[in-house]
């Protein structure tokens, strides 16, 4: 084993979090000076060792020991380089088990087949940032067979069939709608942060969705709430990733052309396209389909949370399923994710053990989780 290798990217992994040693000791069990004599590659870690602190720092053991493996902290480096101070350490350890759950999606993706949209947009040199964006969406909803009129209630199936990995997580930091990083290893990698309102969530994935489709070469990048003192809006990726967004949920044949707008007319339409009424209201207004009083008057208003549909919270669960169910949401556990992982359990892919790590679960975790989705496990521990 290369000793320094291994201690290095230890290290890093560490840094990456901002956990103390002495954070580090206590959770793990690992003395503080057996860290040290690891990281600096004076000693080698055991087997065991190894394993514990992969899981501790949500990574693929590969990540420490294979030099082969494509460079595993570049990624988040440029992250927390450009927007450090964005990020609690709380929302760092979301954001590396984000990314980590990310290459098990795509690596169970793989090893089951499961069928992709081939999208691809190259925009015209000429072009404006806004047109971009503007006919991207228009080229993604005709790629998918969308209809003119055609309201899609679950746009994340949308962008994890052309090949996107979509996750949701809450974050502490209130200003964040969502980021984007390209991974070495998973590829495309969008995290929508769970706290904000649903309808907001539909309009921040397909944001991201925009990032990934024009701005991969950036890296990684992160997208702040409108109502954030750090939000540009002269941003021109920004604004394109936005006229993306509207143009998809609100293409120009959906908008309604209503003569006189009302605070009930307001919320019908903000219901009926599963829009917040801010993202309704800018869209008509840049449709040149209200005035600026109108505009201000549909953003007034909010369409009841009860009233709300989310489509990975299926409304026949029972109070106390939907609740956990959620719960798992805001950890990053998709219906899509979890099925996934199940269905690579059954197919004996992956192990009760590895499935175990895949839902960031210990085994009690485990068997509700099998409980709550209504599936088995295979050999249990």
């Amino acid at each position: 084993m290369n000793l320094r290798l291994i201690g290095k990217r230890l290290a890093q992994a560490r840094n990456l979090l901002e956990l103390a040693v002495e954070k580090v000791e206590a959770d793990t069990g690992i003395r503080r000076a057996r860290l040290a004599s690891i990281e600096s590659g004076t000693e080698a870690p055991s087997g065991d060792e190894l394993l514990i602190m992969a899981s501790y720092y949500a990574r693929d053991v590969r990540d420490f020991i294979d030099p082969s493996r494509p460079e595993p902290f570049k990624e988040t480096s440029i992250l927390y380089r450009k927007h450090g101070p964005a990020f609690t350490a709380e929302d760092r350890r979301s954001v590396q088990e984000f990314l980590f759950l990310c290459e098990i999606e795509a690596d169970l993706a793989s090893q089951l087949n499961v069928e992709r949209v081939s999208f691809e947009f190259k925009p015209s040199n000429g072009d404006l940032h806004k047109t971009h964006g503007v006919d991207a969406a228009a080229a993604l909803r005709r790629t998918l067979g969308y209809t003119a009129r055609q309201i899609r209630l679950d746009i994340y199936a949308d962008f994890r069939l052309i090949g996107l990995h979509v996750f949701r997580r809450r974050l502490r930091n209130k200003d964040l709608s969502g980021l984007y990083i390209e991974h070495p290893v998973a590829g495309h990698c969008i995290l929508v942060n769970y706290d904000e309102d649903i309808y907001r969530q539909r309009f921040s994935v397909s944001h991201e969705a925009a990032h990934a489709i024009f701005d991969s070469n950036d890296t990684a990048s992160i997208s702040y709430e409108r109502s954030s003192s750090k939000y540009n809006k002269m941003d021109l990726k920004e604004i394109r990733a936005n006229r993306f967004a509207s143009h998809y949920l609100m293409p120009p044949t959906l908008l309604p052309r209503v003569p006189s707008w009302s605070k009930e007319l307001a919320l019908h339409w903000a219901q009926t396209l599963k829009v917040s009424t801010e993202a309704l209201s800018y869209a008509l207004r840049e449709a040149d389909l209200v005035d600026d009083a109108a505009a201000r008057m549909i953003r007034s208003v909010r369409v009841p949370m009860i009233d709300k549909v989310d489509p990975e919270a299926p409304s026949n669960l029972s109070p106390s399923q939907l609740a956990r169910r959620k719960e798992l949401m805001e950890m990053g556990l998709s219906d899509y994710y979890v099925g996934l992982c199940f269905e690579a359990h059954h197919r004996g892919l992956i192990s009760a053990g590895r499935l175990g790590e895949a839902f960031l679960s210990d085994y009690r975790g485990l068997r509700e989780i099998s409980v709550l989705y209504g599936r088995s496990i295979v050999n249990e521990l």
